[in-house]
């Protein structure tokens, strides 16, 4: 069965919103004229809390350690918020509902939604506790389950089993607003990532929040090359003990081309979109350093990178960052996301991952190849994308028109 295209499914959305099949106000993700949508990746330390507004309404993902409640709270009334939408809790790890309680105390909340994994500790108790207080009943949102925000859309991707560990077990989700998506998973694991793939839903994005603050467990090369994205932001504290982010995801990012923006070094993220481009309030990371385990963490994690190198994660148009080291700035050969400056953001409008300029014709086949296909992703590429294939690769010398008709849909870097 061919895979729809994203016009097809955004029509498909605007069709159940209309048949009242969202719990929110019904309106179409890709309106005509997309609410102005603010992404507040926020700095929480080692942590994470993302607050989202869009057209007068505002959702939290997370809310940082129960030390960050409060600077949450002073944050939100900085921006103007008296409600939320939305409060979503994507697992029950410390680093992600400590500050629940206080929000919770402090704002009206219209739904919270949480994890199918409960704990048994006092950070837990104290969530619940606050909840009965408000007499807020939680929900686990179920897996392509949609809801409104504004004019942007979400698509609830993960749970959809129970998992032995809190981390598999995290909300994951989709939001949308116009031609513009983001991506959340927590701190999901390849596990995790594995069962959202299963799932068939479309999860490419133009802006990934890395999972799991970096972590080498999550980012998994099958679920990073069907989200595609162009931007990724990495949430984590400086100097954390977990050795956040991993040298083998940054690895995988830069690679691949993607602008990395990091709480770590640029303090809060703001990412705005009008539906159309995205730009950012901070330039991207031109460092790409990986973090430095200590403590019992880090003597954990230097076990692990001596019994696992990132020798498979190079790649001749980018070295690759050794592990727990800063990838040298003078190495003579900048990585492919470094080759579009970034202190600037009008040029976020023009990268690639910004679809408004006029269709550009394929360039000049060679021995007939004119454009390079993912038989599993169901993307294609001009022969000369830094983000060609490795695997499930398909060489084609069809018109560009034919491969669209054959479900296939246009890398958002190389823009075909």
């Amino acid at each position: 069965m061919k895979k729809l295209t994203q016009k097809a499914l955004h029509l498909v959305l605007a069709v159940s919103v209309l048949l009242g099949c969202v719990l929110s106000a019904p309106i179409a993700a890709e309106a005509a004229n997309p609410d102005q949508m603010e992404v507040h990746f926020m700095d929480v330390g080692q942590g994470d809390a993302t607050l989202v507004t869009c057209g007068g309404h505002a959702m939290l993902i997370d809310t940082g350690d129960d030390t960050k409640g409060t600077a949450v709270q002073n944050y939100l009334q900085k921006q103007k918020i008296t409600k939320l939408d939305y409060l979503v809790l994507t697992h029950p790890d410390a680093d992600h509902i400590g500050g629940a309680p206080v929000i919770i105390t402090k704002f009206d909340i219209s739904n919270v939604f949480v994890s199918n994994f409960e704990k048994d500790n006092k950070t837990y108790q104290k969530l619940i506790q606050s909840l009965d207080d408000k007499r807020i009943k939680p929900l686990t949102p179920k897996v392509n389950s949609k809801y409104t925000l504004g004019t942007a859309s979400i698509t609830i991707l993960a749970p959809g089993k129970s998992y032995d560990n809190p981390n598999d077990a995290s909300i994951a989700l989709l939001l949308q607003n116009g031609n513009r998506s983001f991506l959340f998973t927590g701190d999901a694991g390849e596990d995790a990532e594995k069962d959202i793939l299963k799932t068939g839903l479309d999860i490419s994005a133009d802006v990934y929040k890395v999972g799991h603050h970096g972590s080498k467990y999550s980012t998994s090369g099958a679920f990073f090359e069907a989200v595609d994205p162009f931007y990724a932001v990495i949430s984590c504290g400086e100097g954390n003990s977990y050795g956040h982010p991993h040298a083998e995801t940054l690895n995988r990012l830069r690679k691949n081309g993607v602008m990395v923006y990091r709480t770590d070094e640029a303090g809060t993220v703001i990412a705005s979109t009008d539906g159309k481009s995205i730009s950012f309030n901070v330039p991207a990371s031109e460092t790409w350093k990986a973090g430095e385990p200590t403590g019992s963490a880090g003597a954990s994690a230097n076990s692990a990178a001596k019994a696992k190198t990132a020798s498979g994660q190079t790649r001749t148009t980018a070295p690759a960052a050794p592990a727990q080291s800063e990838t040298p700035s003078d190495s003579g050969q900048p990585a492919a996301s470094e080759q579009t400056p970034a202190s600037a953001q009008p040029q976020k409008e023009t990268a690639p991952a910004v679809e408004e300029k006029p269709q550009e014709s394929a360039p000049p086949a060679t021995n007939g190849l004119t454009y390079v296909l993912n038989v599993k992703t169901k993307k294609f590429h001009r022969p000369t994308c830094n983000s060609l294939p490795t695997t499930n690769r398909q060489d084609s010398s069809d018109s560009r028109d034919s491969i669209i008709s054959q479900g296939y849909a246009p890398c958002k870097k190389c823009n075909p």
